[in-house]
């Protein structure tokens, strides 16, 4: 008899350290802690701009792409002799102020779309909270031009609390609300902007559709986390076009909900 309970606890002790082994694979995902930014009546353009350019440097993911001026216009430099962003925003579009310009490039980036770069921006308003949006606004505003942003442009409904250091999407834990629903968190992380998957979104980056074809699910989990662990073949001029600001964006569950989501697709 005590011959089978020892090999029932053997059983019992191996499976749990397989499973612990399993777990500790896994990445824990955390966001950084959220700086409050109190916005009021008397709210100062200093304030706006400060938070503006910690989501533009941080959660927003923005010098992913704005940060050399290849596959996007560089907004914080000179770009051909038109001058920063704050300079050129008034410019760009007949009858729209700066604000507005840089409002709609957040909120519907193909409605116009610089000369000599490709629609890959996707819509920021989906991704950030409109407290955030509005302070990297006044942070571009900021780079040549003058800031004009006051709290009355942020939406009344909205906390008075922004974070400027993460949770992203305008709702509490996280992106899409920390909805684990995937297609809910692709949606909200403007995946389709650049990938294609069941029929809809672009053809910029590699197609997901049959995804768990060819990768595995730490293999999608990887590339999520860290998007330059490997580049798909054809596309290495599009290397680092990926934010790595999604692991920061999204909770575990979220995360894990959306590797076996796209696992799936083979």
């Amino acid at each position: 008899m005590w011959v089978t309970n020892l090999k029932i606890v053997g059983v019992v002790l191996g499976t749990l350290a397989l499973y612990t082994l399993i777990a500790n694979e896994i990445p824990q995902v955390q966001s950084e802690v959220p700086q409050t930014l109190t916005l009021g009546t008397n709210v100062t353009p200093e304030q706006l701009v400060a938070a503006g350019e910690k989501v533009f440097n941080g959660i927003g993911g923005c010098t992913t792409c704005h940060g050399l001026g290849t596959r996007a216009p560089n907004l914080l430099t000179d770009e051909t002799g038109t001058g920063p962003i704050g300079v050129r925003c008034g410019k760009r579009e007949p009858g729209k102020s700066c604000k507005q310009y840089l409002f709609e490039s957040l909120d519907n980036p193909t409605a116009y779309v610089v000369p000599g770069y490709q629609p890959i921006m996707p819509v920021m308003t989906k991704q950030l909270s409109p407290e955030q949006v509005w302070a990297v606004i006044a942070f571009l505003e900021s780079q040549g031009g003058t800031v004009d942003v006051t709290a009355s442009d942020i939406p009344s409904t909205t906390s008075t609390a922004s974070s400027t250091g993460g949770g992203g999407g305008g709702g509490g834990g996280g992106l899409a609300g920390g909805s684990t629903d995937p297609k809910a968190i692709i949606q909200a992380a403007g995946c389709l902007a650049c990938h294609k998957l069941e029929g809809q979104g672009q053809v910029i980056a590699p197609d997901l559709t049959h995804v768990g074809s060819r990768r595995t699910a730490d293999s999608i989990r990887k590339k999520i986390l860290d998007p330059t662990s490997s580049i798909a073949k054809g596309y290495e001029k599009l290397a680092g076009i990926m934010p790595k600001t999604f692991g920061a964006m999204m909770n575990a569950a979220q995360l894990e909900a959306l590797v076996q989501y796209l696992a799936a697709h083979k």
